[in-house]
């Protein structure tokens, strides 16, 4: 038993793999093809886990290292700010949508008791897929995204009733059923209030004791055992493990070590977020999909418009911006994973039949297939169902009328950002700034400071912020592909127009210039040029020289500055592998292929290798001839992105 049950895992882990690094290639979100892996490993396809609730409770613990996550990223003040989204918003939509879908219910014949259950799970969204969607967006601070947040977090105390009265409805009478639900209410005001005591009061000191001892293997073992002990709380008085655990994580959101804590808990939570999205495809029946197919794929179309509609409805009554509402609608539009758990529960104690759940299991998965892309083009969606085609905020017209032209756009004022903002205010040159951060918005709108709130990706901002008249645009921002949007954009407002991009990292370039960039500055290679420039300073060179060398590194792209030797410590991710450019001394022995050729005839060049030195007999031949023969113990120094290095390698000692 124990060997095929580790036979299964092994084979689960497999089927994990292929299919993130195949979408990934593909450009797709990962949680698709834990989707599919799910689905292939399940009892409809493979049966390789024919009991999938098996695995639930693991998977589940993914939940909440999530949670614990987004909790870090709000604090008590905070959440209670936005108390009228949690409580007016979140209870306004569990409330409208689960009426309506009960509503619906009724009129299909089904009866009044599973009604209100099946229109609770159909007001569900996914906790899980849009909160680790616009985590990796990182927009988690936006309005938009705080607004569907808050009707998440409703959403998950809603879960708790429907998860007590499922199993009393053909078992408990009215009175004991209300008795049940006063009960669980007052058992949850006390372990909600006995977490935030223990987290306000507590946790800071354990964790300051824990930090003490420098020990990172203690560290990383108490913020999972403080996660679990949270969810594990809530758990046990009836409510929901996630709660417990978005409550500590809120608790330890101000202390210093939250930055610490979510870089313990990421790979924990990435893992166990894969396993749960693999146990929500091993959901899915094919068989009841295939025989339900038209009803299926109709019932998810009109949940998702409704619930949209529902949650633009509702935020339009709570004061919420129109675009804002819609951005949140399509984020929170599919059926979520909670749900499942009610359909399961449901149709064991006989309030729902087996294939009505089986079809709502069917329903929501699909929704959850395409929320990804949802999610990812729910702003661009939102514009163009809004009556006004661009994000507004209340400042943004005065800042607007402020622009005196001739001035220069600062896209995103953060670190950089506002570096730039306080030397051009020295100079006394106009500028605006455009930032999609609500907060850094209104506090420096509040300093006195010219900012727009809304996304420099949209035409729409840029011309709001005097695209036309402006000297310049500078994106700040190290975000490649929201650059490339932003270059495109103003490009379309104004095809001749100075365009200025800070990135991190040099690798970036061609891509940036390829937009339509007037001019990239890469932070690192800047950085290293100014060490160098007061390096050679100090060596006694004369600043004419310096300053001829700096301008004819920027001419040509850094090229001096490109590639490095790596090392042990040198990381390469699977963002990175094909941008890091590196350079290797390649040995020439006494059997190398290449020996007897001048460097002209080999074929580095076809491989986008170049030759950056060579020695011989110990001293350092520059700018080898092209006409140089090659001879045994030389040493051949190539640059290039890591795999091509790795093949010119081959190439010059093998031949092949």
């Amino acid at each position: 038993m124990a060997e095929n049950g580790f036979a299964q895992i092994v084979i689960l882990m497999l089927l994990a793999v292929i299919f993130v690094a195949v979408f990934r290639r593909l450009h797709l979100p990962a949680i698709l093809a834990y989707l599919v892996a799910g689905i292939i490993a399940g009892p409809a396809v493979t049966s390789l886990f024919p009991q999938p609730q098996d695995m639930h409770l693991l998977a589940e613990t993914g939940l909440v290292f999530l949670l614990f996550s987004l909790g870090l990223e709000f604090s008590l003040p905070k959440l209670l700010a936005m108390r009228h989204w949690v409580f007016g918003v979140g209870l306004g939509q569990m409330c409208v949508t689960t009426l309506v879908f009960s509503v619906v219910s009724w009129l299909a014949g089904i009866e009044p008791a599973a009604t209100i259950i099946i229109g609770g799970m159909l007001a569900l969204s996914s906790t899980a897929i849009v909160i680790k969607q616009i985590n990796e967006l990182g927009i988690i601070n936006q309005q938009r995204s705080q607004l569907a947040v808050s009707v998440l977090l409703f959403q998950d105390i809603a879960v708790v009733p429907f998860l007590i009265v499922v199993p009393l409805l053909n078992s408990a009478g009215d009175t004991a059923l209300i008795t049940l639900l006063g009960l669980a209410l007052v058992k949850g005001l006390l372990v909600v209030g006995f977490l935030l005591s223990v987290g306000k009061w507590g946790l800071p000191w354990v964790f300051r004791e824990v930090a003490r001892t420098r020990t990172d293997e203690l560290f990383v073992l108490t913020t999972i055992l403080v996660a679990l002990l949270a969810g594990g709380l809530t758990y046990l008085f009836g409510l929901s493990m996630a709660l417990g655990a978005f409550l500590a994580g809120m608790m330890l959101g101000e202390s210093q070590y939250k930055y610490q804590l979510e870089a313990d808990i990421r790979p924990f939570r990435d893992i166990l977020m894969g396993l749960f999205f693999v146990t929500i495809g091993m959901q899915l029946d094919l068989t009841v999909l295939m025989d339900w197919f038209w009803l299926i794929i109709v019932g998810v179309v009109l949940i998702m418009l409704v619930k949209v509609l529902v949650v633009r409805l509702v935020a339009g009554w709570a004061g919420c911006d129109n675009q804002q509402a819609w951005s949140a609608g399509i984020k929170l539009c599919q059926i979520g994973e909670f749900s499942f758990v009610i359909a399961a529960l449901a149709s064991a104690h006989g309030v729902i039949s087996s294939t009505q759940a089986s079809i709502i299991i069917s329903m929501g998965i699909i929704s959850m297939a395409v929320t990804p892309y949802l999610v990812n083009h729910s702003l661009k969606l939102a514009a163009r169902l809004a009556a006004r085609p661009h994000i507004d905020a209340p400042g943004n017209e005065q800042a607007a009328r402020d622009i005196s032209g001739d001035h220069v756009i600062i896209a995103g004022f953060g670190r950089v950002g506002q570096s730039v903002a306080k030397l051009l205010r020295m100079e006394g040159i106009s500028f605006l700034v455009i930032d999609s951060d609500p907060i850094r918005v209104q506090e420096s709108r509040r300093a006195g400071e010219a900012i727009l709130f809304g996304d420099a990706t949209q035409k729409d901002i840029l011309e709001s912020a005097g695209i036309d008249d402006a000297r310049l645009l500078l994106i700040t921002f190290d975000r490649n592909d929201d650059a490339v949007r932003v270059i495109n954009a103003a490009r379309q407002c104004r095809e001749n127009v100075e365009v200025m991009v800070r990135t991190r990292r040099d690798y970036t370039l061609d891509q940036l210039y390829a937009a339509g960039a007037s001019q990239v500055v890469p932070e690192l290679q800047e950085g290293n040029l100014m060490l160098i420039s007061q390096v050679l300073h100090y060596a006694g060179v004369p600043m004419s020289r310096i300053l001829k060398r700096v301008r004819q590194e920027r001419k040509g792209r850094y090229d001096h500055l490109h590639g490095f030797y790596p090392g042990e410590t040198t990381e390469i991710t699977y963002g990175t592998e094909d941008k890091l450019e590196f350079i290797h001394a390649v040995v020439l022995g006494a059997h190398a292929a290449c020996l007897g050729q001048p460097i002209k005839t080999l074929a580095l060049a076809k491989m986008r290798v170049s030759i950056k030195g060579l020695r011989r007999d110990g001293r350092e031949v520059r700018n080898p001839d092209n006409e140089l023969t090659l001879q045994p113990g030389d040493v051949l120094i190539i640059s290039g992105k890591p795999r091509r290095v790795e093949r010119a390698e081959h190439y010059l000692l093998e031949g092949s």
